[in-house]
């Protein structure tokens, strides 16, 4: 695509031209998605409390979640007096825009990735770290107590558990060799047994891969780690002062950060855009629909954790996050550096 504006516009215009169409291409249908998947996400809540769930707006229900986005765009923007307006109104913002930026090295499938960098791991792990800004700013821009209790929980939570996560993601690295998303996929093909594409497969990372979703869960602040924001003693945290379209940014911004991280398990640990096995039929299936097939599969885990398991004290998730994680985070750099350095000096059988 690029090569083919670059022809009609120029290079530099080609480039910009087409880099836009791309950028569209991904951001576009990812804000469909979001709107879809908390359609989904109710449906999931509403069988497993036997409910019906949103069933009345469009068939099944389906256009609900523009219903609500409608009202909530023609629904007043309200500023408390004494919060501070500039930061206020850009809290949302920063963590609508993080949620969408991540995306730009998330491989959809082979060479279908806008921004296929070898460093995109790291890249990742810098803009979601960014996240927590726009809960923070937007505790402390509300001039109330509540919300700012709430900012300062998602800072020590957020950063509690990007510790862990950053530990959990070496032995990946390590064994895949590369920071490249496209690289750690690819790196996951014929991995168990010469057949079983993924890391997680693999006895030595599958605990890995069960710590990075309920990591996962930490960072975005999903139930059962939704501290940030838990109705009992905080109101509704960091977003109480918000309505309107404010309060829809952050909405969006974490459905897109959940999708983000359902995507980061799916890649780094599932073979991403690989079929499960590899056997030639499978292929024929295009990679981009073994992706999204990845993702509802951890979506739907999300959503099942949240209808089922209580919220943890905060005492409880720090402890998880800090005396549970972080060590066997570093055993496993350990054993996993160990295994690969005797591996490579043909020191082991297999």
């Amino acid at each position: 695509m690029t090569a083919w504006f670059q022809g009609l516009l120029g290079a530099g215009w080609g480039w910009f031209i087409a880099t836009l169409v791309l950028i569209l291409l991904i951001a576009l249908p990812l804000m469909l998605a979001v709107a879809m998947i908390i359609y989904v996400d109710r449906k999931i809540w509403a069988a497993m409390a036997l409910r019906r769930g949103p069933n009345v707006v469009g068939p099944f229900g389906l256009l609900q979640s523009f219903a609500d986005g409608l009202k909530v765009f023609l629904k007043e923007t309200i500023i408390p007096s004494s919060a501070n307006r500039g930061l206020f109104l850009i809290a949302p913002i920063i963590t609508f825009a993080v949620a969408l930026l991540a995306w730009a090295v998330i491989p959809f499938g082979e060479g279908v990735v806008l921004a296929n960098i070898n460093v995109g791991l790291l890249y990742l792990l810098a803009i979601s770290s960014l996240g927590v800004y726009g809960i923070i700013i937007a505790g402390w821009a509300s001039n109330s107590k509540y919300p700012f209790y709430s900012a300062l929980r998602a800072a020590a939570q957020m950063v509690s558990y990007e510790v862990s996560i950053g530990f959990i993601l070496i032995p990946v690295v390590l064994w895949a060799g590369t920071f490249n998303l496209s690289g750690i996929v690819m790196a996951q093909k014929a991995h168990i047994f010469g057949t079983i594409n993924g890391f997680g497969f693999n006895p030595l990372l599958f605990p890995l891969a069960v710590m990075f979703l309920i990591s996962a869960m930490a960072e975005t602040a999903r139930a059962p780690f939704d501290l940030t924001e838990a109705e009992s003693e905080l109101v509704a945290g960091y977003q109480t002062e918000y309505s309107s379209m404010s309060f829809a940014l952050f909405w969006l911004g974490e459905y897109g950060n959940v999708l983000l991280m359902c995507g980061m398990n799916a890649v780094l640990f599932w073979g991403g855009w690989l079929p499960p096995i590899d056997w030639a039929p499978l292929y024929a299936v295009p990679g981009i629909f073994w992706f999204f097939l990845k993702i509802f599969i951890f979506f739907f885990i999300f959503s099942w954790v949240k209808a089922t398991v209580p919220r943890f004290r905060y005492d409880q998730l720090m402890r998880l996050g800090w005396k549970i994680f972080l060590p066997i985070s570093l055993i496993w750099v350990f054993l996993v550096s160990g295994y690969l350095m005797l591996q490579t000096q043909g020191m082991l059988p297999w």
